[in-house]
């Protein structure tokens, strides 16, 4: 599938899913932080960290509306890289 198709698709999925869920649907650009977010908690903790990671990162933003999803990628992103350290 190519990149663009697979944009598509994730972006279909989560208009429906938000849809339903009855709140605003990401944005592409939302779609890829959380898409790089959760790429490096599979690379830099262990695969299975990147859903956690995720619903962490969205917990985080409807616990605390001040926050924005720039901040909380790079607070995760920060963490898992000094992990390796």
């Amino acid at each position: 599938m190519a990149d663009d198709d697979i944009m598509d698709a994730l972006s279909a999925w989560a208009d429906k899913v938000a849809a339903d869920l009855k709140i605003d649907p990401p944005t592409a650009e939302q779609i890829n932080q959380l898409l790089g977010v959760a790429g490096v908690a599979a690379h830099e903790v262990l695969r299975p960290a990147a859903p956690i990671t995720t619903f962490l990162a969205g917990y985080a933003l409807g616990a605390d509306p001040s926050l924005s999803l720039e901040s909380v990628v790079a607070t995760i992103t920060r963490l898992a890289k000094e992990r390796e350290s």
